[in-house]
């Protein structure tokens, strides 16, 4: 696999990861330099992990998650999208949370496609080292890009930012549903 691949299918996985990060960024009010950080750390750490679980378990695990990676992705991303709008009627705001508890699932549902990705760099015998490096990397600078991207257009949109960002995780979960089920190419 040549360092170009490479550097495509980082930016592929780094999709989901981006789309998230905005999300953060247009529900926290005042953005800093940390939270840009722990979006990065947290989705740029679990894209790097996951295809390092996915290639050192081998194609004998694929079938299982093939099957299944798709539902839990637009699982976590449909509660986490229907959370963010019900808060969103709440009338004290609060910030979005950067915290562990609220990190994690959105780092582990943007990341499952990159468990199976492993999977394939084991068949096709790559450098997982080199793979993981850029994978972990694009994600990373993409993530922190898109909380403050995400932050700029939260302060023009403020009250809606947070049904905004709630309905583009539901879309992204659905997408992912449906790219998985063949409806979408």
């Amino acid at each position: 696999m040549s360092f170009i691949e490479i550097v495509l299918l980082a930016l592929a996985l780094a999709a989901d990861a981006f789309a998230v990060s905005v999300c953060k960024g247009l529900a926290q009010k005042d953005v800093e330099p940390k939270h840009m950080l722990i979006c990065g750390a947290y989705f740029g750490g679990f894209q790097a992990l996951m295809p390092i679980v996915g290639f050192f378990l081998g194609s004998a695990f694929y079938k299982l998650i093939s099957a299944v990676d798709h539902w839990i992705a637009f699982a976590l991303l449909a509660i986490i999208g229907i959370i963010m709008i019900v808060s969103s009627r709440e009338e004290k705001k609060e910030n979005a949370s950067f915290k562990p508890s609220s990190m994690l699932p959105l780092a582990v549902a943007t990341s499952i496609d990159a468990l199976a990705v492993g999977i394939s760099l084991s068949l096709v015998q790559a450098d997982i080292w080199a793979a993981i490096a850029v994978i972990g990397i694009i994600t990373f600078i993409t993530s922190a890009a898109g909380v403050k991207i995400g932050s700029v257009f939260g302060t023009k949109l403020k009250s809606k930012a947070e049904i905004a960002g709630g309905v583009l995780l539901i879309g992204l979960g659905v997408k992912i549903l449906l790219e998985h089920l063949g409806v979408f190419g």
